[in-house]
């Protein structure tokens, strides 16, 4: 596209995703959200809150709408450069383990119950493949530069949301400060030696 329309392009994307999931957070009521942060403590307090159970619940669904499209992301890059798949889908493995703690946590400390917090929380994880799935059936013939483009801006621009509306502040607010800045230049470095080894 060039290096104008090209840029815009990718940051329309980018742009565009971070639209989505915040119009999904928007209509996610305050307390079922799983970007409004809650305390273990206030869990504990509570063990079979049905609130709790409802803030489970969505915490799921937002989770699983926001795996899809990186099952998409993940598969797409495979095909066009199977070294960089690799690379992604070590990355969105690692990220999903505080993903599913944030789902099945509410959701024990609401039912009690280790089994139903487990399986809802493979539920939600279940999204990725299920978004490879799709990628195959539907998107593989349309295979381009442009749409692997587009689809990495939209799915980078959910992840940054993501991650400084809900992943940060519930880090600062439930550990220290530094430590959170550690972990985020921790992460950049892991993926950054990991593009260069696998490059």
């Amino acid at each position: 596209w060039g290096a104008t329309a090209g840029v815009s392009a990718t940051v329309a994307c980018f742009f565009g995703g971070i639209l989505l999931i915040g119009v999904i957070d928007r209509l996610v009521p305050s307390f079922e959200n799983p970007h409004e942060m809650h305390s273990v403590e206030e869990m504990n307090r509570r063990p079979h809150d049905r609130k709790l159970m409802r803030m489970g619940l969505m915490t799921a669904l937002v989770i699983g709408i926001h795996n899809f499209p990186e099952g998409i992301a993940t598969f797409m890059s495979a095909i066009d450069n199977p070294t960089l798949g690799i690379a992604i889908a070590a990355a969105i493995a690692i990220h999903n383990i505080p993903e599913g703690i944030a789902v099945s946590v509410p959701i024990y400390y609401a039912t009690g119950s280790r089994r139903k917090a487990f399986l809802l929380s493979l539920s939600s994880g279940l999204a990725e493949p299920v978004g490879a799935l799709l990628a195959y059936a539907v998107l593989l013939p349309f295979l381009s530069p442009t749409l692997l483009g587009c689809l990495f801006g939209f799915v980078a621009g959910i992840m940054v949301f993501i991650s400084l509306d809900e992943l940060l502040p519930a880090a600062e607010e439930y550990g220290e400060h530094h430590i959170s800045i550690y972990g985020v230049v921790t992460g950049m470095a892991l993926m950054a030696v990991s593009l260069i080894v696998f490059s």
